[in-house]
């Protein structure tokens, strides 16, 4: 995945022809397209395809399973264009494993802690042994919340400098781009905010310009 911007695009729309709109307009701006379930599901994973035409697509599927099931879903979204696929960290070093030899080269990201606010009660507590536990599996970098910058300081402290971090929760839930990069994420993460905007082009040069503010 390139390095240009730092910013990649949530795609959560579930209107297939808006989606790819939305896509065409930050062509050119973001580094990659985020999709989950709620396009896939409305539009067909065929959508994951026709978005790998014109971006690297990261599938965050947010796989959470035994290992025979991580690796088929991991298979079938790389087969279909998938740059990168989203794992949880929490179902063990078995499933984690089975994640990133599923991918053949495909990144996979493992969260350790999501922007919600309910994400404090279970996955907070455990953040930093789960980035522990995905170093020694093989991942190619973590999904940190931009919402809370601290906990991005705390995973990168675990899991080093060669590790990326993609921080989710950019601009809707409070979060702020520059802050997220300052703290250590390698990526922003930003969806309704820019693909719920009148202009999602200009919407998505405003997050890169916060975001060069600070690099």
């Amino acid at each position: 995945m390139k390095s240009e911007s730092r910013l990649v695009l949530a795609l959560d729309e579930t209107d297939g022809r808006k989606a790819l709109k939305v896509a065409e307009s930050v062509g050119g701006i973001v580094d990659a397209i985020k999709i989950n379930w709620p396009l896939v599901l409305s539009e067909g994973p065929a959508m994951i395809t026709r978005l790998a035409e014109t971006s690297d697509v990261i599938c965050d599927f947010k796989v959470a399973d035994i290992p025979n099931t991580v690796r088929l879903i991991v298979e079938n979204a790389v087969s279909r264009g998938a740059s990168a696929v989203i794992v949880h960290a929490f179902t063990g070093d078995d499933s984690l494993r089975a994640a990133v030899e599923a991918a053949s080269g495909a990144e996979v990201y493992a969260v350790t802690e999501m922007s919600h606010p309910g994400a404090r009660m279970f996955t907070a507590p455990h953040a930093e042994e789960m980035a522990r536990l995905g170093v020694e599996c093989g991942v190619d970098g973590f999904i940190a919340p931009a919402t809370r910058p601290d906990r991005i300081r705390a995973v990168r402290s675990v899991v080093g400098p060669s590790k990326k971090i993609l921080s989710p929760g950019v601009g809707t839930q409070g979060g702020k781009a520059s802050d997220a990069i300052a703290a250590g994420a390698d990526y922003a993460i930003v969806g309704r905010s820019i693909y719920g905007a009148e202009d999602p082009r200009a919407a998505a040069e405003s997050f890169c310009a916060d975001i060069r503010s600070v690099i």
